[in-house]
């Protein structure tokens, strides 16, 4: 494997438990942090990334038997429920945060304590995953899990109760969220198994002194709106600029006839500390298993594997793994290191712009449609929960009167709209002049399937596509249809396992 993707999981967790820190709140303005419980997939500076979320073992659904209705008995007038909340599949766990946590709890038990007692089972995230699915083998479920991102969500696929029945008996108003969040949220079922949170939607991260340079007009803020040419914004015109923003060490761009790609010193496109799944999934949403559970490569995304390909080895606009860890491009902090002119990644990235002065656009289209892929963290109940009805009542209190609480706890950008407002002004007081409404508007375009779904073997699955990746992201003159081909079969192998 690349390096990389050997160092993402060391660096991911010193950048994350940097960066935690409240948008909104009257809280001092911060960069947006890593999500919680996910994180790129490729190598981040050893001195900041997001935190990494891989779990320490694969994790099968639990199988207890437990209603998904508000079936359990409501409790006797005057009892007080303990409501047991597991942190630790994502974020949570450093003294800081446990700090926060804990001056939390106390005030929502202040607040709701003759009802409900509150109580924090914090687990390092090393062991969580493990831990977690122990206590559901032995009945000793939590009643709330969180926050935890896509990856960990999926990891314990299966085991997550259905909200349908406790949304609808109980009113509750889900007018303050995008519907494009509410759908994302059900991974693909009929059942809201989840309600948004804290999300990371991803725009096109622009050089502006790139640009200037280069006498080229700065992409669209607007989603579907043309460029300045009045062309499309397509992925193959985000291509045309990118050649263009191509240099070598001669000054000759990548569309001219002497250009030497052996001597790069500036690139035009990248989607750094991303593994292939997000990397294809900003041309558009797929998956690697098809609705029999079968390992398979959406047309799509064969598209998308040539396009980036031809990218890094045969237009020279994207930077392969060998560019990617020079010194060139910050051992792989490509935009960071000022010779990127555009990068496809989420709203955490603020982190790490370093000296460079940028802006953000829409992403392009594909065949008329737009993707913001999406990291996203929030909170569920497990099926196996003893109480379902109660832990309905303070996960819906998490969720709305105190969303604004757990948003100071933990940092990133607000789900509900109605908090969004403080948290862009916090951001546009940190970063005077950035649109930050390019990433509000694209809340309506995530991926779905997410590039972090559910796949068969999850752990083994993951680290067969890795393997694919950096291959992939490396090596010259390679057939992608028939490495693509023979990725399936691995994956189909993997798949069969638990199948």
């Amino acid at each position: 494997m690349s390096k990389k993707h050997l160092t993402l999981a060391i660096s991911m967790l010193l950048l994350f438990s940097m960066l935690l820190a409240a948008c909104g709140g009257g809280a001092e303005p911060t960069p947006v942090p890593a999500p919680a419980a996910e994180a790129p997939a490729a190598e981040a500076p050893a001195a900041e990334a997001p935190a990494a979320e891989a779990p320490a073992a694969e994790v099968q659904p639990t199988e207890a038997p437990v209603a998904e209705a508000p079936a359990a008995e409501a409790p006797a007038s005057g009892d007080v429920v303990q409501i047991r909340w597991f942190i630790g599949l994502g974020a949570g766990g450093n003294p800081e945060e446990i700090e926060r946590e804990t001056a939390f709890v106390e005030a929502f038990n202040a607040k709701y304590g003759d009802k409900y007692e509150l109580v924090m089972d914090v687990v390092p995230n090393e062991t969580a995953y493990d831990v977690l699915k122990t206590q559901i083998a032995a009945g000793d479920v939590p009643d709330i899990v969180g926050p935890v991102g896509i990856r960990g969500l999926a990891s314990f696929e299966g085991a997550w109760l259905d909200l349908n029945p406790f949304i609808t008996e109980s009113g509750y108003d889900l007018s303050d969220f995008d519907p494009a969040l509410l759908d994302f949220y059900k991974f693909g079922t009929d059942s809201q198994l989840f309600l948004p949170f804290s999300v990371f939607p991803s725009a096109i991260w622009y050089n502006k002194a790139l640009f200037d340079e280069a006498g080229l007009e700065y992409p669209p803020h607007e989603w579907g709106a043309p460029y300045a040419d009045g062309d499309e914004w397509t992925w193959d015109k985000l291509r045309e600029l990118a050649m263009f923003l191509t240099v070598d060490g001669n000054g000759n761009d990548a569309t001219m006839e002497g250009f030497d790609p052996t001597n790069i010193t500036q690139f035009g496109y990248d989607s750094q500390w991303q593994d292939i799944r997000a990397d294809w999934s900003h041309i558009q949403a797929g998956t690697f298993v098809d609705e029999d559970g079968n390992a398979y490569v959406p047309d799509v995304w064969r598209t998308a594997a040539k396009w980036y390909y031809d990218g890094m080895f045969g237009d020279y606009f994207i930077p392969n793994d060998s560019y990617v860890n020079s010194d060139l491009m910050a051992q792989g902090n490509t935009f960071g290191s000022g010779n990127l002119a555009m990068n496809a990644v989420n709203l955490w990235f603020t982190c790490c712009t370093e000296a460079v002065e940028w802006d953000v656009a829409a992403v392009p289209s594909y065949e008329g449609s737009v993707t913001s892929k999406l990291h996203a963290d929030t909170f569920g109940i497990l099926k196996a929960a003893k109480n379902p009805e109660a832990s309905w009542e303070v996960y819906s209190l998490f969720m709305g009167e105190f969303a604004g609480d757990l948003a100071a706890v933990y940092g990133g950008f607000p789900a509900r709209q109605s908090l969004q407002a403080d948290a862009l002004a916090g951001l546009q007081e940190r970063f005077p002049g950035v649109d930050f409404q390019v990433f509000v508007d694209g809340l309506a375009y995530p991926d779905d399937p997410s590039h972090e779904s559910a796949l068969p073997n999850f752990l083994k699955a993951s680290d067969t596509y890795a393997t694919f990746g950096a291959k992939y992201q490396s090596t010259p003159d390679l057939d992608i249809d028939a490495e693509l081909d023979a990725l399936v079969v691995e994956l189909q192998k993997v798949y069969d396992e638990v199948q």
